[in-house]
């Protein structure tokens, strides 16, 4: 997939160190310390494993390519409905890269990808205080759903 001056490519073990990047300053955003040798040793395990999607975003105005953004998926399943679920887990877009249509460019791709790999549902989850995120999630059909609490444990 590919506009103007970025393309989205399906990420493999080359493209660990510039995912990485962009992985440790996702962390960042959500108030988690900067660890580069952390990111890249968790995206590199993800790709050596092939537990992961990850699609990045590269810049390539000027001929040089830059990382602007990646998204991360999962694979899970639903009990309940009996099918294939792809987690969308990560989705950041460096804050240089901005307003051009990075993440809808991923989000785009993401579901093109949940389409043809016979999923039957792409979910996510997001901060309450996340408008921009929600806002673009909505506008491409998302619906936020009710009736569910979701717990977690640290163990």
């Amino acid at each position: 997939m590919q506009s103007d001056s970025i393309t989205i490519i399906r990420a493999g073990p080359g493209d660990v160190e510039p995912i990485a990047l962009l992985f440790d300053l996702y962390r960042q955003f959500y108030e988690q310390s900067g660890d580069p040798d952390g990111a890249r040793a968790f995206i590199g395990e993800r790709m050596d494993h092939d537990e992961s999607v990850i699609f990045l975003a590269m810049n390539i105005d000027g001929g040089v390519d830059e990382p602007a953004g990646f998204v991360q998926l999962y694979p899970i399943f639903s009990s309940v409905r009996m099918i294939r679920v792809w987690l969308l887990n990560d989705l950041f877009v460096h804050p240089d890269h901005r307003r051009h249509g990075i993440g809808r460019l991923l989000m785009d791709r993401s579901i093109i990808h949940a389409r043809d790999t016979g999923y039957g549902r792409l979910e996510l989850a997001t901060t309450s205080d996340n408008r921009e995120a929600r806002r673009l999630y909505e506008s491409l059909g998302f619906v936020r759903e009710e009736g569910f609490e979701h717990y977690s444990l640290s163990v």
